[in-house]
């Protein structure tokens, strides 16, 4: 028999009580976010106006556990709120992600005030426990040691109505020395293909147009299922899907990226000519110490044959700087791997310890002048680079998706903003008609900067879609402006079209 407490909360109860979700890290953490917007609605909760700072009835935190400082700047918002909380009765805060995954019992220990802490493997118990914290009056700590469901099986309220994440797999079977990711998510488990692209096509038909296909390391898909080709198979069945436009991934791994997927990419004309190679540092004895499988001749030669199969694909990385032991001589060898690749875009960050890491026990770790120093060099290289290569579009005809809200000066400069094939962010002359999220305008390229582009000129073309309708009908349910694009939103829970900063493995 289910007692009271294990049953979901009744709708007449919530209808009134709103929800805001802070979310950090990964782009497996906004997805996740997805699906606890999707779980709270589902049980009758309203979601919060924007810029309720605090004041929903239900404050979920979905936290990162990757940077040295994450449990401070956790510790800090939820004191915040303790002072809010104990002025509204009712209100409730909870507590999940990587960061609740790793300290448990000690969030409560640490904030008695917070309602409920759940893992990355129970994510769908989230009513539940709230529920249950109000009705015994005491917090609620429930920590799953592997994954109970497949998160993609939960309800799922996605910020995009033209762009849609994917998860084809969770967890991580890598041991990278700086990554705690593999202990808080678990090993690798992969998604039916079929189910994944039920799921693809269960969305076409509610009007999107671009999937990103997710996971900690996307490109080993297929280990859990014993088939080593299974995730070139899964790009080329994609470019079968009608309505599918635009079809991307994150993050890969190098080990894992073999040429039956760069030939599947060069193929399917669908999956979009941009990719995301991780490549850490370039010096081999520094990849050792980090234990990731592949050293520079290696990389480098992945990027040789994905520009000889796609010649203008855009190739981004993460990088970092200042990992125990690195010398001045290991730091060139990443200059020299920079300036070899000519990535489009670069994340750099300064490495920092990571609690529970092999790495924040290692000797060598490196004053934080020396690399601050390095990193600042990085930057202006890398700068440079992208500047140079965002030069050579100047002149291309290019397809947009029109995207929301990624024009921060749109409004001002009374311009729109899209997405190229490659994911360039390109800032376009507002055309005299009507123009959505989600349609697709042909322009020119007149002018580069090291991180945008510019069309000057008119727009050569208009082109209005299904995905633009999907946007349209979801603004007129909001209540808002049924038509136009709405300028300066956030765009939190759109696939982003590079990666945030990362350490890799898709975390941020």
């Amino acid at each position: 028999m289910t007692s009271s407490s294990d049953r979901s909360p009744a709708v007449d109860v919530l209808s009134t009580r709103t929800y805001e979700i802070r979310t950090y890290g990964c782009q497996m953490n906004v997805h996740d976010s997805e699906r606890l917007a999707g779980l709270l609605e589902d049980a009758g909760y309203v979601r919060a106006p924007q810029g309720s700072d605090g004041d929903a009835d239900v404050v979920v935190f979905n936290t990162c556990a990757v940077r040295e400082n994450a449990d401070n700047k956790l510790y800090g918002n939820l004191g915040h709120l303790a002072p809010k909380k104990a002025s509204r009765p009712g209100m409730q805060i909870a507590v999940g992600g990587c960061l609740a995954q790793k300290d448990r019992d000690t969030i409560v220990r640490r904030a008695p005030w917070v309602d409920v802490v759940f893992g990355t493997h129970n994510i769908g118990k989230l009513p539940v426990l709230l529920e249950r914290a109000r009705v015994q009056e005491e917090a609620q700590v429930e920590i799953a040691e592997s994954l109970e469901a497949f998160p993609s099986t939960l309800p799922t309220r996605r910020e995009s109505a033209y762009a849609a994440w994917v998860s084809i797999s969770v967890g991580c079977n890598n041991t990278c020395t700086f990554c705690i990711v593999p202990a808080l998510r678990g090993k690798e488990k992969d998604r039916r293909p079929g189910d994944i692209l039920a799921e693809i096509e269960a969305l076409v038909a509610e009007g999107v147009s671009e999937i990103t296909l997710l996971g900690q390391n996307v490109n080993a898909y297929g280990s859990d299922i014993g088939d080593r080709e299974a995730f070139s198979k899964l790009l080329r069945a994609c470019g079968t899907i009608d309505g599918l436009e635009r079809v991307r991934f994150t993050s890969p791994h190098p080990r894992d990226f073999t040429d039956d997927v760069i030939a599947a990419m060069a193929e399917t004309p669908n999956v979009m000519p941009q990719l995301h190679m991780p490549l850490q540092s370039g010096s081999d004895p520094i990849l050792k110490a980090m234990r990731r499988s592949y050293r520079q001749e290696r990389f480098l030669g992945i990027i040789e044959k994905v520009r000889a199969a796609i010649p203008h694909a855009a190739i981004s990385t993460d990088i970092i700087v200042g990992f125990p032991g690195e010398t001045e001589e290991d730091f060139q060898q990443t200059l020299h791997v920079v300036r070899e690749a000519r990535f489009a875009q670069a994340f750099t960050f300064q490495y920092s310890k990571r609690p529970g890491t092999p790495a924040a026990e290692m000797d060598g770790q490196i004053p934080k002048q020396v690399v601050q120093e390095r990193y600042e060099r990085l930057v202006a290289l890398q700068e440079e680079i992208s500047w140079e290569e965002n030069k050579k579009q100047v002149g291309r005809t290019l397809e947009l998706m029109v995207a929301e809200g990624e024009g921060r000066k749109d409004d001002t400069t009374h311009r729109l903003s899209g997405r190229a094939p490659d994911n360039r962010l390109v800032h376009f002359t507002k055309p005299d008609q009507e123009v959505r999220p989600g349609d697709v305008v042909t322009v020119e390229i007149t002018y580069a900067a090291p991180h945008h582009l510019l069309a000057e000129g008119p727009v050569l073309d208009v082109r209005r879609t299904r995905a633009g309708d999907a946007w349209e009908k979801r603004t007129a349910e909001k209540g808002a402006k049924p038509a136009g694009v709405l300028l300066g939103l956030p765009k939190v829970g759109v696939p982003e079209p590079l990666p945030a900063v990362t350490g890799g493995c898709a975390v941020d």
